[in-house]
């Protein structure tokens, strides 16, 4: 029962952007976190210290970039719900890491703990920032009354906002974990709003009942279901994990790329619309290794970004590289998701540039 009523606030909840301009947005980013966590199941005192990492998060884009965004969501796990969010900003940047994370330093003239106490409260943090470019923070808080076990496939990372000005998104996501294999889904309803939802929620119900099939066969399938909708745009990727290797099948404009030592490989989405017209589904397999990087997103973001400017970011979490990807290359005036998919292990060992003595 608990994990079915896990599953469906989870299918409800749609995350949360909160802009930080002054200092009444650092209020509003706390009350809206609490409200968050209760709905999670979280304590009063890990309700509290969920308002004290908001709190820091908030403070800080005022501090050192003037303004910024926190992105808010709930995370999942088994059974388990948690929250995620991501502080970004364009400001100046961090030009030493490890500095910010040494008792009492601090550039804004405060006790220079922030950083320091999200790092200490949060159950996952990374951090990622290039001077000229901007910082974008991770924190990430689970229960700790529930055993959060490791994953041993791959970790995905989400951003997944609607259109400006619209309060449903019409792209939808979807992970699935199987044994061997893991199943990575975006769609993107044709439009905005309610309409575009029913058809990108319609291509998930389809990944969900036929998940053990080939991506090719599950697009297929979603072509011949979302007849009655408006139609989407829609990619699926299979990550086998016992043969290192990749199966994509896409139709539309959903852009994907595998990242390997630095080298950013395109997979071939071909034109289409599943539900509408489709005129050819052909799946195509890619090489995959345990240090491989996958890049899915909707067409709200740009497709022209290069992360040979980000110094050291494919090495961060991969919520970190889809928040980044959304900072900067966001279109602003339509529905956008971003996922990033890599394994769970490179994302557990990955190195940590604050922690460097």
């Amino acid at each position: 029962m608990a994990e079915r009523v896990n599953s469906e606030y989870r299918q409800q909840s749609l995350p949360v952007s909160l802009p930080v301009h002054d200092a009444s947005h650092c209020a509003e980013a706390r009350r809206t976190a609490t409200r968050l966590v209760g709905k999670c199941g979280f304590d009063e005192a890990e309700t509290g210290n969920v308002a004290i990492i908001v709190t820091e998060l908030a403070t800080n884009l005022l501090k050192h970039a003037k303004r910024g965004e926190i992105l808010m969501r709930p995370i999942a796990r088994n059974a388990a719900l948690g929250v995620e969010f991501i502080a970004l900003d364009r400001g100046p940047g961090i030009a030493n890491l490890t500095h910010c994370f040494r008792d009492g330093y601090s550039t804004a003239g405060s006790s220079g703990t922030g950083l320091g106490s999200v790092a200490r409260l949060a159950s996952a943090f990374d951090i990622h920032s290039v001077p000229g470019k901007g910082t974008a923070v991770l924190a990430q808080v689970w229960p700790r009354r529930n055993k959060i076990e490791k994953s041993d496939g791959i970790e995905c990372g989400i951003v997944s906002l609607p259109k400006p000005g619209e309060e449903v998104c019409g792209d939808g996501w979807k992970c699935e974990p199987l044994a061997d294999k893991t199943l990575c889904l975006v769609a993107d309803g044709l439009g905005h709003g309610s309409n575009a939802a029913v058809a990108a929620r319609g291509a998930i119900d389809v990944l969900t009942e036929h998940r053990v099939k080939a991506p090719a066969e599950i697009i297929e399938r979603a072509h011949d279901a979302l007849r009655s909708t408006r139609g989407a745009a829609l990619a699926v990727a299979q990550v086998n994990h016992l043969h290192d290797n990749l199966r994509f099948c896409g139709v539309g404009n959903i852009a994907a790329a595998i990242i390997d030592d630095g080298v950013a490989r395109q997979m071939v989405s071909l034109n289409g619309t599943a539900g509408l017209e489709v005129r050819k589904i052909v799946e195509f397999t890619y090489p995959w290794s345990g240090e491989s990087t996958l890049i899915m997103h909707s067409d709200g973001l740009m497709s022209r970004w290069d992360l040979h400017f980000y110094p050291g970011l494919i090495q961060r979490h991969p919520s970190l590289i889809a928040g980044v990807l959304y900072r900067d290359f966001n279109r602003n005036r339509d529905d956008v998701t971003v996922l990033v998919a890599k394994a769970a292990e490179s994302v557990a060992r990955r190195n940590a540039p604050w922690l460097m003595q």
